[in-house]
């Protein structure tokens, strides 16, 4: 059976815990309050004993898992056993040693299984297994258009209303970032005072602006087709004091990987070849819908161009210009289907 994120706590304090469970998901905030419901479950219900299992690439140790499954526990009748997959992968070995936990689950052991990455291709045979004796929770990423209804949910959760421009405010200001919102919740938690709802004024003066304005995020934005976010992510680098040439070795690397994901006839096959994660597969195919292969092209040329100027490069006859503004007419192109013009001819 499959919990939501906002009701797995309730639902767990209502049953006897089930013998596995799977948390899974790229909402960092989601995922680890979720595990966070499991583990408060199991020590309600006199589980004192806890082991955790880091399985990272080749350091995983699968069969110190099994014998830990199989081993008595030593100070409790039961125990949680915890197993971290950071890309939410178990292998060929990790999946068999899953299902067969699940097909025959000792009475003292609790099973958590947790994962960093997550998409729909990730279920397999030994997420199937678990899902028979347990509970999955999926923490699916919050989407833009999604975010003011989950923050005010959250601040339902404790207590508190919000105008709907206070709570659009809000979401300006953490820019998807759910820990970030998640702090300022409990902030206005403690500040706010009296049963009115929180109008735009009072969340001006009780929330900073947590908003992450970060390279990776930027170029997500270029890519998923945002160009106000794009603008609004520049002015905060620009504010913050960063340097154009600083951001240039990821808006370079990205564009370059676009371009070879519009030249290649298999996209599946280039990305494997690439080493692209399934998360971020679908942020490169919205921005390969947006433009033709030499478009792509014509933005890594640009994106050169751009750092040149950062750098005090200028060529022979070129004008002296203004890096910001290039590298955000560049972005804005990459955005925006029809701001291609604003490229340098």
């Amino acid at each position: 059976m499959e919990l939501s994120t906002d009701r797995i706590a309730a639902h767990l304090a209502g049953e006897p815990l089930r013998p596995a469970y799977l948390v899974a998901g790229a909402e960092t905030l989601l995922v680890l309050e979720a595990a966070a419901a499991v583990r408060t479950a199991a020590r309600a219900q006199g589980i004192g004993e806890r082991e955790v299992h880091d399985m990272e690439g080749r350091d995983a140790d699968w069969g110190a898992l099994a014998a830990s499954l199989l081993a008595p526990s030593l100070f409790a009748t039961r125990r949680l056993v915890e197993v971290r997959l950071p890309t939410g992968k178990p292998g060929t070995e990790g999946g068999k040693l899953i299902a067969e936990f699940c097909a025959a689950p000792p009475p003292d052991v609790v099973l958590l299984v947790i994962a960093g990455e997550w998409s729909r291709q990730h279920p397999g045979k030994w997420t199937e297994a678990i899902a028979r004796v347990g509970h999955t929770c999926i923490a699916w990423q919050v989407r833009p258009h999604e975010l003011e209804s989950w923050i005010e949910r959250r601040l339902r959760q404790r207590g508190l209303r919000a105008t709907p421009d206070a709570i659009a405010r809000l979401a300006q200001r953490i820019e998807g970032n759910l820990l970030a919102a998640a702090q300022e919740i409990d902030k206005l938690a403690l500040l706010a005072e009296g049963d009115a709802p929180i109008d735009l004024a009072r969340m001006d003066a009780l929330v900073a602006d947590s908003a992450r304005y970060d390279v990776f995020r930027l170029v997500d934005a270029a890519l998923n087709g945002q160009p106000a976010q794009v603008s609004r992510m520049l002015a905060g680098l620009r504010a913050e004091g960063e340097a154009v040439p600083a951001l240039m070795g990821m808006v370079v690397k990205e564009l370059q990987t676009v371009a070879a994901l519009a030249r290649a006839r298999n996209f599946a096959a280039e990305c494997k070849a690439l080493r692209i994660w399934d998360s971020k597969q679908a942020v490169y195919k919205r921005a390969l819908a947006r433009h033709a292969p030499e478009r792509w092209q014509r933005c890594v040329v640009e994106a050169g161009r751009v750092d040149r100027i950062a750098k005090g490069r200028v060529r022979l006859g070129e004008e002296p210009a203004d890096a910001w503004l290039q590298l955000e007419r560049l972005l804005l192109a990459v955005a925006d289907k029809g701001a291609i013009r604003l490229l340098a001819s």
